[in-house]
């Protein structure tokens, strides 16, 4: 094996590891790390869970005397400040580690190059840019809000075969089998946030809550321009258990916006008449909350603002093989739409699996 097949393997196992902390580290990045002396691994160790030890620590931690004049691979640039932890980079000029190769840097701008500069000034060799773009990737979420100041948005949507949310009266239980609604769940499980329209809650009557809970308990958002919610909704009968963010437009009535916040909800007042400009302002807010992943449950009007925004990174389909039929029958993504099937949306590389009977989509926009 050669020394460049060597470094792929070992960077492609760190990256295996980062992918652990998913749901478990928002809003800190995913990282994993591997020690290598002598052509054998002396330590593993990935970022487990937010305010817990670093990847690098924990691999140090095993390799202890072993990482002396060993190279170290880190899927993302090791921290070079005070933040939950200390510095990650003293921790690998004690080790007397020799040479590190990093995926790629941390836009971070308390690291942004520093971690590499720090090890490089005390002699260390540090090599940049293996696996990059699989690093990007896994913490695509983490990149855009440290970048762009907003969350990842996930739009979820489960259809008819002929491409139906619900029947024409609004019926829309179940569409897709109880397999799918479990993956929904484990998807629940680790978002930040969960968001609806007004008129999915008025139908549906949704609790929003992963069952069984996950890594994370989300905050459950509802876009709702009058602050209308009912008392009696499981959204506001569960408010002081599981966070309610209520989304009301320009001067909502004060009784309404009083009435939820005593049940315990919060009610957040976005200043754009249009609900998408609102949506984009809401994208804005959650930025500054520190929100990385947020799952777009519906209706297809808010799903179709999304949309004609260009703001949804990632779907999540759940195609029953049942038909419905129905001009009236709601579809997914309403609003505007495309004009030219030329201008289509791809998904790059979409999984696709068989969930009992269901199709199950999932990918990256491109």
């Amino acid at each position: 094996m050669t020394d460049s097949s060597r470094d792929q393997q070992a960077m492609a196992r760190a990256l295996e590891l980062a992918a652990r902390g998913q749901g478990h580290v928002e809003p800190n990045p995913m990282v994993g790390c591997v020690i290598v002396a002598d052509g054998q691994i002396v330590g593993e160790g990935w970022h487990r869970r937010f305010g817990g030890p670093h990847a690098e620590r924990e691999a140090l931690d095993q390799a202890g005397a072993a990482a002396a004049g060993a190279t170290m691979y880190v899927t993302l640039e090791p921290c070079c400040h005070h933040g939950k932890t200390p510095p990650c980079t003293d921790a690998i000029l004690q080790s007397a580690v020799r040479r590190v190769v990093v995926a790629h840097r941390d836009p971070f701008p308390q690291v942004d190059g520093g971690g590499i500069g720090r090890l490089q000034a005390a002699g260390i060799e540090v090599e940049t840019g293996l696996m990059a773009a699989e690093s990007r990737e896994l913490n695509a979420p983490y990149l855009k809000l440290v970048c762009r100041g907003r969350p990842w948005v996930i739009a979820k949507w489960a259809m008819t075969l002929d491409g139906k949310l619900a029947a024409r009266s609004g019926d829309s239980r179940w569409i897709s089998g109880e397999s799918s609604r479990r993956r929904v769940h484990l998807l629940r499980g680790r978002m930040d946030a969960i968001l609806v329209g007004a008129g999915t809650v008025a139908a549906d009557n949704p609790s929003l809550t992963a069952r069984p809970s996950g890594a994370r308990t989300p905050v459950r958002i509802v876009l709702d321009s009058r602050a209308a919610l009912p008392t009696d909704s499981q959204l506001v009968r569960t408010a002081r258990e599981v966070p309610v963010l209520v989304v009301a437009g320009p001067q909502p009535p004060e009784e309404n916006c009083r009435r939820l916040r005593d049940a315990g909800c919060e009610v957040w007042i976005g200043q754009a008449d249009d609900p998408g400009q609102r949506l984009s302002e809401l994208l804005d807010e959650l930025g500054r909350r520190r929100t990385t992943n947020l799952l777009v449950e519906g209706g297809s009007q808010v799903l179709g603002n999304l949309f004609d925004a260009g703001l949804i990174d990632e779907v999540h389909v759940f195609v029953a093989a049942k038909l419905v039929g129905g001009a009236a029958a709601p579809s997914p993504l309403a609003g505007r739409g495309l004009e030219q099937m030329a201008q289509a949306i791809r998904l790059p590389r979409p999984e696709i699996e068989i969930l009992d009977g269901d199709v199950y989509l999932h990918g990256r926009l491109k």
